[in-house]
């Protein structure tokens, strides 16, 4: 492992986010003033090494996977050894652990006397495989990068957490998009070892339908380009970053806020133009088709009896990559011993699948579970 104590924390804001919240943010039409800075304790980011990593498809051509994670905080134990404070916390596709640290999230939720407050709970937030400083296609296996699956991913951090950094419980997960998938997954094969789990914009079923086509675009467009060279770009393939965002943008904004914030032709094409450059400046080609295909085999539905812990899912209602009117969460959630399904109602502050991200909205909620979760309780 290695340790690196009191790094600047990264104010991003919300429009560097996912490719799930990129364009569903009101700062990608409006430049705002700096926020205030934040009042937390020191921060840390650690990496760990796992050697020869199984993953589930087969593939053994990693000898070391590096995993990343930004930590606030201190853990703490009972008298018998439990960590009792950890607070785990997931990005969505093609995010990393910086997404939190910035006001609108960790502003809401980990400062003194806050939800999360970071001097009572130990957070840790991981850079999943392949995104953030984790080992990823673009570090140069590029396509030849072993196909990993969300179940790859959940599994590699709960090697680390349990047989390296020593965290044999945790206190609450959150999740935010892919992070909400990930949920799911965590309280079905690991039911014992979290007190609450909280998904925030998910579905527990297969990616099909709209969902899945929109990923599968996003990829074809990508690999349709020319300039991709089967991976081995020397530049980015601009016009296949460019479809693939186009495929996303209909899925993750929302309707009314881009309205509010862009109410003009001249504005309109100004923000896309702007948010589509700068994708294809920051988003690299192949991470992002791994990100989005890593969702193939996902299917929490048939072990959802097997989760133990309190379990909120919480979905908005101008969410177009989980919209309620396919009604799939109703079932589902019944098969929950301790679920509740929340359904956030349209309104200003909402902004379709990027709310996730706003516990402005959902934080009343999340409060609620942390208490309904009390251990003991």
């Amino acid at each position: 492992m290695k340790q690196s104590n009191h790094f600047p924390l990264l104010l991003a804001s919300c429009c560097l986010l996912t490719l799930s919240s990129l364009l569903s943010c009101p700062t990608l039409q409006a430049q705002r003033s700096a926020p205030a800075p934040l009042n937390l304790p020191d921060s840390s980011e650690v990496y760990y090494e796992i050697q020869n990593f199984p993953f589930e498809s087969g593939e053994t051509t990693l000898p070391v996977l590096k995993l990343h994670y930004t930590t606030f905080g201190h853990p703490v134990k009972d008298k018998n050894g439990k960590v009792i404070n950890a607070i785990y916390i997931m990005h969505g596709t093609t995010g990393n652990s910086h997404n939190f640290v910035n006001q609108l999230f960790a502003g809401h939720l980990f400062e003194p006397g806050q939800t999360l407050d970071a001097t009572k709970y130990y957070i840790i937030l991981p850079d999943g495989i392949g995104h953030g400083q984790s080992s990823k296609p673009s570090d140069g296996l590029h396509m030849k990068f072993p196909k990993y699956t969300y179940n790859d991913m959940v599994r590699a951090d709960y090697t680390v957490l349990t047989r390296q950094m020593g965290i044999n419980h945790l206190r609450l997960i959150l999740g935010t998009s892919m992070g909400a998938m990930h949920c799911w997954v965590w309280a079905e094969t690991y039911p014992d070892y979290m007190d609450a789990c909280e998904a925030n914009a998910s579905e527990p079923v297969e990616i099909a339908g709209r969902n899945r086509i929109s990923r599968y675009a996003g990829i074809q467009c990508v690999e349709k380009d020319p300039a991709w060279k089967g991976g081995e770009y020397t530049e980015p393939p601009a016009v296949g970053l460019r479809g693939a965002y186009t495929s996303f943008f209909w899925m993750t904004s929302s309707p009314w806020q881009l309205q509010r914030h862009d109410p003009t032709r001249e504005q309109a094409e100004k923000a896309y133009n702007m948010a589509v450059d700068n994708f294809i400046k920051t988003q690299d080609a192949n991470d992002m088709i791994y990100a989005l295909d890593a969702s193939r085999n996902y299917n929490p539905e048939p072990n959802l009896a097997k989760i133990k812990c309190v379990f909120y899912a919480v979905n908005s209602a101008d969410d177009e990559v989980n919209p309620p009117e396919i009604q799939v969460m109703e079932p589902a959630i019944k098969k929950v011993p301790k679920g509740r399904y929340i359904l956030l109602p349209i309104t200003e502050q909402t902004s379709g699948h990027g709310t996730h991200t706003n516990p402005t909205i959902w934080g009343d909620y999340l409060k609620e579970l942390m208490a309904a979760s009390e251990p003991g309780r």
